[in-house]
């Protein structure tokens, strides 16, 4: 599809600074240099080892092309094989260059500027070049039909908006070729969160020639499912150190090869063959790194830390980059309505309790909705200790005695926020009931209910979270308050248009300074004026790896790359 030329425009400032979001960019000349081979093992990143790294997955990939895709096992296949313009730092989230040598940045926000890495190709050979980079934003602005469901392009409506056809406003605008290593991307309004959601899987740079040969664009709905294209079930094409080789359906094994022919010879993977096992169990995944049937699985019980250690396993355990909360919705109960009843709900929770008694070594009790390496977290916030007898004034000066409350928990799932659901749940409720509310217990199947239930604020009190995608406010708070209807339903209150409100001026604030303090001022009011949810935690998640695996690189994003690996 074409594109037009122009000219660099000289009201673009370059701007200097390492930086996580909107206005903060890298200076081009400073980062060169991608960072993707750090932490490489014996052979010094050179690619020059071999052997296989078997990962017990704990399910399968929907599909292989990652626009389309939502769900994390995708994710983590399409990361070795896929990269973006931008990726963030080994074992941080910070964002850095990948597919880009840095970036320049319009003093209004709106204009991108691109310098792209040179002698870089895709797997089947096709040059990474600007042309590359417009094709590949508009291919994701021109989606029709089933491309345009959340289901499939659920990361471009969140991050993105609408589409070209119009019906719904979008972030993205165009996108040109200034020269072959040149490409800018102009934006319909500031936002925080630009150019760091490029970091983001969904956005890999992918081979316009094996797009358009194997008609990446050709999905459809069929009754509760999708069916995909050729390239997505079976011919992935990106620039990343592995290349897709095969997909055994049946035995559930997905197989990468080495990229010879990677264009950073520092970061080219240290081992030959990447295999995915996908094992749903995680009894059964634990099993299978005891026989050896893998070298390693995500998300290890923290109750098998210490045996899985006993036994010489490495357990890697990553920073936290997460929130859980206990949400509450005010749409079906009225009591749920008064910030006193919420606040009572807050200072019956004995969550330093909770912390140390039902989630891992290195969880820290949270007092805001993100994480305080993230921008506009607030050291001012109204905190909320544990207090039986204040929870039961409260709820007496509500009027609220007698407090009854449907309290939903998801069976089927661990997540990193959340590894034991019913624990927490046990832990919470045992808390509410001591100062006298009566707790109805709901539980549903994660995939079975829970989500679509809680989202549309059928679940009055609920356990949930988040682990960030990026390192911006607005990928926490944007993703749970940006619409006033949903899971935070504000029933009879005016609050959360104001939240929302607040949310947007806050994003598409370009000076980051003023943009920090506005999110400090929305904490603080979120945490003493609306209460729409109590922070519960924040809780490191865990990666387990065998002896003879060596060059892991953490990743508190949950986003590991298996190229720095090596097996001995």
């Amino acid at each position: 599809m074409a594109v037009s030329k122009r000219a660099l425009n000289p009201r673009l400032r370059r701007l200097t600074t390492v930086g996580v979001a909107g206005a903060v960019a890298l200076s081009l000349s400073a980062c060169a240099e991608s960072q993707r081979g750090d932490g490489g093992g014996d052979d010094g990143g050179s690619g020059s080892g071999g052997g296989t790294f078997t990962f017990g997955a704990a399910g399968a990939p929907a599909l292989f092309d990652p626009f389309y895709a939502s769900d994390g096992e995708t994710f983590r296949v399409a990361r070795q094989i896929f990269q973006g313009l931008v990726t963030f730092a080994p074992g941080d989230v910070d964002v850095v260059p990948e597919l880009a040598t840095g970036w320049e940045s319009s003093d209004d926000g709106l204009e991108w500027t691109f310098t792209l890495q040179e002698g870089v190709s895709f797997h089947d050979g096709t040059p990474f070049d600007a042309d590359a980079v417009c094709y590949n934003f508009e291919r994701w602005y021109t989606q029709e039909g089933a491309g345009q469901s959340e289901a499939l392009s659920y990361y471009w409506k969140q991050n993105f908006g609408g589409f070209s056809d119009g019906a719904t406003p979008s972030l993205y605008e165009s996108c040109e070729v200034d020269d072959e290593h040149t490409a800018t991307v102009t934006l319909t309004r500031a936002t925080g969160k630009f150019p760091s959601l490029l970091g983001l899987p969904a956005f890999s740079m992918q081979s316009p020639t094996a797009l358009e040969e194997h008609s990446a664009n050709d999905v459809r709905a069929e009754g509760d499912s999708f069916v995909f294209s050729e390239y997505a079930r079976e011919h992935p094409t990106g620039t990343g150190p592995f290349v897709f080789s095969s997909y055994d359906e049946g035995n559930g094994t997905i197989e990468l090869t080495r990229n010879e022919e990677y264009w950073d010879e520092d970061g080219k993977a240290n081992i030959e063959r990447l295999i995915f096992r996908i094992i749903p169990d995680e009894t059964a995944r634990k099993q299978e790194l005891q026989s050896g049937g893998i070298d390693g699985y995500d998300l290890p019980n923290p109750a098998d830390y210490q045996q899985l250690r006993d036994e010489g396993f490495q357990v890697e355990v990553r920073d936290p980059f997460n929130i859980l909360y206990l949400g509450i919705s005010q749409k079906d109960n009225p009591a749920l309505r008064d910030l006193r009843v919420r606040q009572a709900l807050a200072h019956a929770i004995n969550r330093e309790g909770l912390v140390s008694s039902t989630l891992p070594d290195g969880a820290e009790v949270a007092t805001q909705l993100y994480p305080d390496s993230v921008e506009g977290w607030s050291a001012d916030v109204r905190t909320y200790d544990y207090d039986p007898e204040l929870a039961e004034e409260l709820l007496a000066e509500a009027g609220h005695e007698d407090l009854t409350v449907d309290f939903w928990w998801p069976t089927e799932v661990t997540r990193p926020y959340l590894p034991d659901p019913q624990g927490i749940f046990n832990a919470i409720s045992q808390d509410l009931e001591a100062v006298g509310i009566t707790v109805n217990a709901v539980s549903r199947p994660w995939a079975g209910g829970y989500i679509e239930e809680s989202n549309q604020g059928n679940a009055p009190l609920f356990l949930l979270g988040w682990t960030g995608d990026y390192n911006t406010a607005d990928n926490f708070l944007g993703s749970f308050f940006s619409s006033t209807e949903g899971q935070f339903y504000t029933g009879e209150s005016d609050w959360g248009q104001q939240l929302a409100d607040d949310l947007a001026a806050a994003d598409s604030e370009p000076d980051e300074e003023i943009r920090t303090g506005l999110y400090e001022e929305i904490n603080e009011n979120l945490m003493s004026e609306w209460l729409p949810a109590i922070p519960i935690s924040h809780s490191p998640p865990a990666i387990v790896v065998a002896e003879h695996v060596e060059g892991l690189v953490t990743s508190p994003l949950t986003a590991e790359e298996f190229n720095t690996i090596t097996v001995e």
